[in-house]
């Protein structure tokens, strides 16, 4: 039986099919499979063995100029300089991703408007969402007026590096390049829909040379899927030099913008407030993430968990509940639901809780998600006086690692811990074993309790007389 020589592929997702299906088996999206050619098995390498003249000769990385310290250029926004590592570098690629309505188009239409004000020269923003009257209107809702602020709307990928050439001045070009969004733009030379893989992949790779080869700053807006990854081709986070997240709950107005990744920079987190007039500075997010009451509530414990270089004290709160379901509930909001469970296990062994008929609920303040480790320790605490009813002293911090053992394990970065929680007030931070001979103590205004497992931390509150937990 002769081979095939024909195959089916998705325009969308770029899955194969050896016959033609109505619905595409890997996305769920129907009539994209079209016909093509199947590639050809050509025995050792496809490509000529022969290499062809280098457009641009290796050189020894000692004679490569780079002009001192990376130049950037701020974007007038602090909180946005703080997660781009202080400012845009020329020929930098951003993707900036998020659910809908977190705020994306606003913040960036915020940031083209200060760039253009601040160098005084042309910024170009390119919406294939929404036209340049709904644009415009958004603009006079924040204020952002600047003359040099150009916008455009096109899908086209040629109309948009015709904008890109049209905007800039001779020899100069843009200062900045806004698109939203990637997965709108489609190109006239390439097969598929606009936000297929092809297209989106085909659109950024054009974009970013063009960035680079000009020294042009660029920021793509990537859509999400429900899963709030960046839709399409992962291979998309691996072409730009920095990618941006920004979240927030739908109900509430904080939105966290975090750095994914970043050539150029550490990864950062920054914090902004929803208002009528665009995204607002929270230069102090520690204020957010925790609750601020005069006398303690059983079931919370506040800690200090590291967003990128940053550190923020967060408040973890716990509920425990009589329950007369046979299988109790364990629900959790912003914590990892599995290290969430091992930690209530641990809880109930090292503090000889009864759970199994009781619901345990766990959930972190203003929708903040919360991986570190290092909040093990406050997890747990929490845990425990929600089950006894008895709560933890309003000014003390708990920062480590639980083990499985129930050992409290060293946490990277303490010295940035324990100086954020001796900023915000806290005066005895419960720590692990070795604390300090890692940081100097004279920095920090607070007394530290090291403790080795669990076991101890309770104990030590009992010492102190500072809880009536049994």
């Amino acid at each position: 039986m002769a081979r095939s020589t024909t195959q089916f592929r998705c325009s969308a997702c770029g899955a194969t099919a050896g016959r033609w299906l109505g619905r595409c088996p890997k996305c769920g999206e129907f009539s994209t499979l079209v016909e093509q050619a199947a590639p050809t098995a050509t025995p050792g390498l496809r490509a000529n063995a022969r290499g062809t003249a280098p457009t641009r000769p290796a050189r020894p990385v000692s004679e490569i100029a780079t002009g001192g310290p990376t130049r950037r250029l701020p974007t007038g926004i602090g909180e946005v300089d703080r997660v781009l590592g202080g400012g845009l570098v020329a020929g930098q690629v951003c993707l900036c991703s998020g659910p809908p309505g977190s705020g994306k188009s606003t913040l960036l239409l915020a940031v083209a408007d200060s760039v253009a004000r601040r160098t005084g020269r042309p910024v170009l923003y390119v919406s294939g969402e929404e036209s340049v009257e709904q644009i415009a209107l958004r603009a006079e809702r924040i204020g952002a007026n600047s003359p040099q602020l150009l916008l455009a709307d096109d899908t086209d990928l040629g109309a948009v590096l015709g904008h890109v050439e049209a905007a800039g001045s001779g020899d100069e070009p843009v200062a900045l390049v806004i698109v939203d969004s990637v997965q709108t733009i489609a190109s006239a030379d390439v097969e598929g829909r606009a936000g297929g893989v092809t297209q989106t992949m085909e659109v950024a790779q054009v974009l970013t040379r063009v960035a680079k080869s000009r020294g042009i700053p660029m920021f793509l807006v990537g859509q999400v899927t429900k899963d709030s990854t960046v839709a399409g081709p992962r291979a998309l986070e691996h072409i730009v030099d920095t990618t941006l997240s920004l979240d927030g709950e739908k109900h509430s107005s904080l939105r966290v913008l975090r750095t994914v990744k970043n050539r150029f920079g550490s990864l950062e987190v920054a914090a902004f407030e929803q208002t009528d007039r665009g995204l607002a500075e929270v230069l102090d997010p520690s204020n957010l993430f925790r609750e601020h009451r005069a006398t303690p509530v059983p079931g919370t414990c506040v800690t200090v968990t590291m967003e990128g270089q940053r550190a923020l004290s967060a408040e973890i709160q716990a509920l425990v509940a009589s329950s007369n379901n046979p299988n109790p509930r364990r629900a959790v909001s912003g914590l990892d639901s599995a290290r969430a469970a091992m930690l209530i296990a641990v809880s109930e062994r090292e503090a000889k809780l009864r759970l199994h008929d009781r619901d345990v609920f766990l959930a972190t303040v203003a929708g903040m998600r919360i991986s570190d480790p290092a909040t093990d320790l406050a997890v747990c605490l929490a845990v425990v006086s929600a089950a006894f009813d008895q709560p933890v002293p309003i000014d003390l911090v708990a920062i480590g690692e639980v083990a499985l053992s129930g050992d409290v394990r060293p946490v990277p970065m303490l010295a940035e811990r324990t100086a954020e929680a001796a900023r915000v007030g806290f005066s005895r931070l419960l720590v692990p074993p070795g604390t300090r001979k890692r940081i100097d103590t004279g920095k920090v205004a607070a007394t530290l309790v090291e403790v080795g497992s669990l076991g101890d931390a309770i104990n030590a509150l009992r010492r102190a007389g500072l809880t009536s937990i049994r």
